[in-house]
């Protein structure tokens, strides 16, 4: 590709040699308009200049070579029609009819604007007619809101930048990125990402896969059928369908893996045949023995076959509530799949477990392997014979190279450097991952892969630079063009990845700028980065501020903050997502509630829930139109809700003697909002007196600046803030 760019640059400069020579006045006046731009997107210094300039009295063009700086700058059709127009102003009139072109290096600034309406690449920034048909990966079939406006059953790869990772030149485990302001971008960047971000996205319809572990908890428990009261206990139950066995599949028989162990290659998989919904089912059933109560993450994993069927029934039993997902097992065999995350309780096994029937709507069979609860601690070792050692951190802190195994990736997505280089190979593998995943599916045709239909890839990072004075540095692109010819797997243009970076750039500066002040906007870089290259379908790199610049960082550690930032970007995937479809103008999940309050009425047993919607003045179709109240009682789970058409719901005949716990969503056509705080009730005798407790704390903040003369930082010992749940934010005091 870049040969035949040479080539093309060569004849068009060639074919004007003779005019230009002709006209050195010109190329002077063209010179100081270009270098007295003042992009407010570029770093300091830099500026904007012509390369090449071509005259072709043949064709009568005009032909404008910029550089790289020109062209990281947002276009809109009217910024370059401007352009346009004030260049033409500057041509001799002998020029005057003849076509003018400007080009950012080697692409028309036309084709730069976002989906390049009326340029010759328009048709192949969008999918059309290419689009997944079928089931989702996964489908909550328990979901008692709509979606349909929204993400519903689209599939996103996305990722939070780096992780613990094994130095072979260092000879020990350590940070990708320096520690910095007490965080580094490893830890730093998963704050936005997994506890805001993906649960926006999810909560708008998508399926999330991240090649990280998403999981906080540090507990992991494995049950699987090669090892059946290991870890917990593997049982089934036959109805008129009897299980049978499988081949390779997963079994978990190291306490450590070494380079090149799969886990998904050490047991088998058992197979039944399904049967209609009205007979009776052949179940599997997954009980752990969780070292601990808390939330785990659940992840099933199975086998796909030509016979398997995309409606397999997962039921996750978590402190007695049922909830049911659908999962399409004619894609993502053998490796994890991510269910959701529930709250557990170790004394009471029937009640805490997972099911899987074999109850179908389509002829074939149904398959079972390993089920794990939590993200776990990191089993991966690393070094030499001597120096073999695990990193002993969470796995959720390490990077992506090692989940990808313990995943059960083939050695090419995660070896991807023959096992020699952990830093490099971490970078490649997340993009790997999901070209590995997504292959054979509608977006990444061919003939290898696991046939999920992911159609973006996006990576977050907090790399973005550092100032010398009290500003901010803001938020700055990646994207890739000159690979692949230009394309896609499917065939689309490169430039749909501008796309996808210009619109992310756009609404974060929006947003951020509205509520905060201004916000930089800074550059939309097309280069060459692994996560913008590799990956088949369309990618970016978004740099959403900088975790190295105190003014950045002073309110990225804010929780208030970092969820702005986070429902930025989902609104601007939501957007993207529904333009390359084709689709009408999405609608925008609603903001959280406010104001949860319960009020009992010991007489009656009657509790009445009321709260308070909150209106976004930055998105108009952000109403929420229903509410879901989610109800715990006692130790019990959460149930899955129930709606309510107003802002109150009113429970009749409530338990007496336990506590009643409610958290409230609001819910449109386009999701539903982050849950609120729990409110809680509790009834007493008729005869008890009534209690008012008032919930006053109304503090989220990030830890105490310092600021003077001769310090900048944060002093985690004097105030170490309130984040908005648990994070694993703060490397320690510095």
């Amino acid at each position: 590709m870049k040969a035949r760019y040479t080539l093309t640059l060569w004849l068009l400069l060639t074919a004007g040699a003779f005019s230009y020579a002709s006209s050195p006045n010109l190329r002077e006046s063209l010179d100081e308009y270009f270098a007295t731009c003042r992009l407010d997107c570029s770093a300091r210094g830099e500026i904007c200049r012509i390369e090449n300039l071509s005259i072709d009295d043949e064709n009568r063009v005009v032909r404008i070579f910029t550089n790289e700086t020109f062209g990281v700058q947002p276009f809109t059709r009217e910024k370059v029609q401007g352009i346009y127009a004030d260049l033409r102003a500057l041509l001799p009139e002998s020029y005057k009819n003849y076509r003018l072109m400007v080009f950012a290096r080697r692409i028309l600034i036309d084709e730069l604007v976002p989906f390049g309406p009326g340029t010759e690449s328009e048709s192949l920034r969008r999918w059309n007619d290419i689009n997944h048909r079928g089931y989702a990966w996964v489908s909550p079939l328990d979901r008692r809101y709509p979606v349909g406006e929204g993400l519903q059953d689209r599939h996103i790869s996305l990722w939070a930048s780096h992780g613990r990772y094994y130095s072979q030149s260092d000879g020990k485990w350590m940070w990708q990125r320096p520690n910095l302001f007490c965080t580094n971008e490893d830890l730093f960047s998963q704050t936005f990402v997994v506890p805001l971000l993906i649960p926006m996205l999810e909560n708008a319809g998508a399926v999330v896969f991240t090649p990280r572990e998403r999981d906080w908890q540090r507990h992991e428990a494995i049950v699987d059928n090669d090892t059946p009261d290991d870890g917990g206990h593997y049982a089934e139950t036959t109805g008129r369908a009897h299980w049978q066995q499988g081949d390779t599949g997963f079994a978990h028989v190291k306490a450590v893996y070494t380079n090149f162990n799969n886990p998904f290659t050490d047991g088998t998989y058992r197979m039944v045949e399904t049967q209609p919904r009205r007979a009776t089912p052949s179940t599997a059933i997954w009980t752990p023995a969780l070292p601990a109560e808390g939330r785990y993450a659940v992840y099933v994993s199975y086998a796909t076959l030509p016979t398997s069927v995309p409606d397999a029934t997962y039921t996750v039993r978590h402190r007695g509530i049922d909830t049911r997902f659908r999962v399409n097992q004619q894609m993502g065999g053998a490796t994890w799949v991510y269910l959701g995350t529930f709250d557990f309780a170790t004394d009471d096994p029937a009640n805490n477990c997972v099911r899987l029937s074999n109850h179908s709507n389509y002829r074939g069979h149904v398959t079972a392997d390993g089920v794990r609860f939590g993200g776990g601690m990191g089993n991966i070792a690393r070094g030499d014979s001597i120096n073999l050692a695990t990193s002993g951190m969470p796995r959720c802190l390490e990077g992506a190279r090692y989940a990808a195994q313990w995943a059960g990736m083939p050695t090419w997505v995660y070896a991807n450097k023959g096992g020699s280089n952990d830093y490099g190979e971490d970078i490649n593998v997340r993009s790997h991952m999901t070209n590995h995943l997504a292959g054979g599916s509608a977006y990444v045709p061919g003939d290898s892969g696991l046939h999920v239909p992911i159609e973006l890839s996006l990576a977050f990072h907090t790399d973005a630079g550092y100032t010398t004075d009290s500003t901010t540095i803001g938020s700055l692109a990646v994207y890739t063009t000159d690979f692949n010819d230009g394309r896609t797997q499917a065939g689309l243009s490169r430039l749909c990845s501008r796309d996808v970076a210009d619109m992310v750039m756009q609404q974060v500066q929006a947003d951020l700028s509205t509520i905060y002040g201004p916000w930089t906007r800074r550059q939309t870089w097309d280069r060459n980065y692994s996560e913008t290259r590799e990956p088949v379908v369309p990618a970016i790199i978004l740099e959403m501020l900088s975790h190295q610049n105190f003014y950045d960082l002073r309110l990225a550690h804010d929780p208030t903050f970092k969820f702005t930032l986070a429902r930025a970007i989902y609104k601007a995937v939501l957007r993207y997502i529904h333009a390359a479809h084709g689709e009408d103008e999405p609608i925008v999940q609603p903001l959280p509630i406010t104001a949860p309050a319960a009020t009992v009425y010991p007489r009656d047993a009657r509790i009445d829930i009321t709260w308070q919607p909150v209106s976004d003045p930055l998105e108009a179709t952000a109403r929420p139109t229903e509410y879901i109240v989610y109800h715990a009682i006692g130790d019990g789970g959460f149930d899955n809700g129930t709606v309510a058409r107003e802002p109150r719901m009113r429970i009749n005949d409530a338990a007496r003697g336990v506590l009643h716990r409610f958290r409230i969503a609001a819910v449109n056509a386009g999701g539903s909002s982050m849950l609120s705080e729990e409110v809680c009730a509790f009834i007493a005798s008729a005869q008890a007196p009534t209690m008012l407790i008032v919930d006053a704390f109304d503090r989220l903040a990030g830890p105490q600046p310092v600021e003077s003369a001769t310090q900048l930082g944060f002093d985690l010992g004097s105030d170490p803030g309130v984040p908005l749940d648990c994070s694993p934010a703060y490397c320690g005091r510095q």
